[in-house]
């Protein structure tokens, strides 16, 4: 097996068409088609089933492609630790985090760790922490800001806490609350705003609202924050957001929920089995140090802990 036909393979499994993906990669479409039938005869399988020139993966194609997309990601992260080592001037660091962390703080930090080490390239990926998990388990990012506790199904991740955030009811600022705080209860006859699928304040939500004894109404769900954030301004409805984002919008007022509150843990995450290269490492060091110090300078936002 090649590294070469793991590529070709990956290439039509994602186009679902081998002269498109020959054209893609830049290769002659006969070539492609002579490696992947190489590959299957080494594995003793078809990957691919070409009825009616309709390609689609077989049992065996989809056991092999979230390898496949492994196995390569991980060998284009060693070529690239090896060029890190000529003292930093090179190199990549593939970042994940939910998007209130990159409305947020990470936004300074990335622009403190660019100045360091302006010869690194930053890839940044924004998604719910569900989302950016499994990204890390099939090696498409080098670290990730994402949410604890890890379910019990969730790969094998090295987590470092970092941060501790309260979560608020967030309403169009002309509404007055009913107090300084508001209760879970409270939501009982209220259509909320909800997030999509794979965001950790979805599972949040439905959880405090379940164990308050209800099963929460939804006035629109599907949301990325951005998205969650305008509908609320619209007065679609409330929603349960991270205190941070709040940050620049005016039209927005956050009310805590009663004592205990709900916070969340933020952790700063990679593989286990992996070790982070050179340049992620110190991304870590810039992003830890930076933290501490706005810690210590009174800089960190409203609702916002530092741990650790």
């Amino acid at each position: 097996m090649q590294l070469q036909q793991l590529a070709y393979f990956v290439a039509v499994a994602e186009v679902r068409h081998f002269t498109h993906a020959a054209e893609g990669l830049q290769v002659a479409q006969p070539s492609l088609s002579k490696q992947i039938r190489t590959l299957e005869s080494e594995l003793g399988a078809p990957l691919f089933s070409r009825a009616r020139g309709n390609i689609t993966l077989t049992p065996a194609g989809e056991a092999l492609l979230p390898l496949a997309r492994r196995i390569l990601a991980d060998v284009e992260t060693a070529r690239r630790e090896v060029q890190d080592l000529t003292g930093l001037r090179r190199g990549r660091v593939r970042l994940g985090a939910t998007p209130s962390l990159f409305a947020g703080l990470l936004a300074d930090a990335l622009a403190l760790f660019r100045g360091r080490y302006p010869g690194i390239e930053l890839h940044v990926e924004e998604s719910g922490s569900r989302d950016l998990v499994h990204d890390l388990a099939r090696g498409q990012l080098d670290l990730a800001l994402i949410i604890l506790p890890l379910q019990s199904s969730d790969p094998a991740l090295e987590t470092t806490p970092i941060l501790r955030e309260d979560l608020v009811v967030v309403s169009p600022r002309p509404a007055t609350p009913p107090g300084p705080y508001v209760r879970i209860a409270d939501l009982r006859n209220q259509p909320l705003v909800m997030f999509r699928q794979g965001y950790d304040l979805r599972e949040a939500t439905l959880a405090a609202c379940r164990q308050a004894g209800f099963e929460p109404k939804f006035a629109v769900e599907g949301g990325e924050m951005d998205a969650v954030l305008r509908f609320v301004e619209a007065g679609l409805g409330p929603a349960l957001v991270p205190s941070m984002v709040l940050s620049g919008r005016p039209g927005l007022a956050g009310t805590p929920l009663a004592p205990p509150g709900l916070q969340r843990t933020i952790a700063l995450a990679h593989r286990k089995d992996v070790h982070p290269t050179r340049a992620a490492q110190a991304f870590r060091r810039t992003l830890l140090g930076f933290l501490t110090d706005a810690e210590t300078a009174g800089e960190l936002p409203p609702g916002v802990g530092r741990i650790g």
